[in-house]
């Protein structure tokens, strides 16, 4: 049995047939086909499977997919327009602050989410906000140092 679901995903309008018991994370994985979001943990706890649900930073592992409906869902690969790089995707780049990978969408999403609240938020409050996203390689200080120069508080 699935029901049809009617939300924006990174800006497009998408109506899909959803399983009930899936996972918004499952949904944009396995039907949508957009891998940037990844599984760490599957219960919420490691912060890697976050996307934009109306601008705020949500555990997809954690919601049900119909839940989602007529939410505006972004994911990392929203962020980019016209193939061109986001100002906090560039600076992600620019310090080194990826390593693996894998926990960088999460903490690009976030980041952009709070500096879209907040232009120019200081050191505690970007480790705040990015404090729920687990980076397995320890990237932190790069990660931190890449937000801050987005917001004109880095060196």
């Amino acid at each position: 049995m699935t029901f049809r679901i009617d939300t924006t995903i990174n800006g497009d309008r998408t109506v899909i047939d959803v399983d009930p018991t899936l996972t918004l994370l499952e949904v944009l994985r396995e039907q949508l086909l957009l891998s940037g979001t990844k599984e760490g943990c599957g219960v919420g706890e490691c912060g890697t499977c976050v996307v934009l649900c109306d601008g705020e930073p949500i555990a997809s592992c954690l919601v049900l997919a119909g839940d989602a409906a007529g939410c505006s869902i972004e994911t990392i690969e929203g962020l980019a327009d016209s193939g061109e790089l986001s100002d906090v995707q560039r600076a992600f780049v620019r310090t080194g602050a990826l390593q693996c990978g894998f926990c960088t969408p999460a903490m690009v999403l976030t980041a952009t989410a709070l500096l879209r609240e907040d232009a120019a938020p200081d050191a505690e409050e970007v480790k705040k906000a990015l404090g729920g996203i687990l980076c397995r390689c320890g990237a932190y200080p790069k990660i931190l140092e890449a937000v801050l120069e987005v917001s004109g508080e880095g060196a």
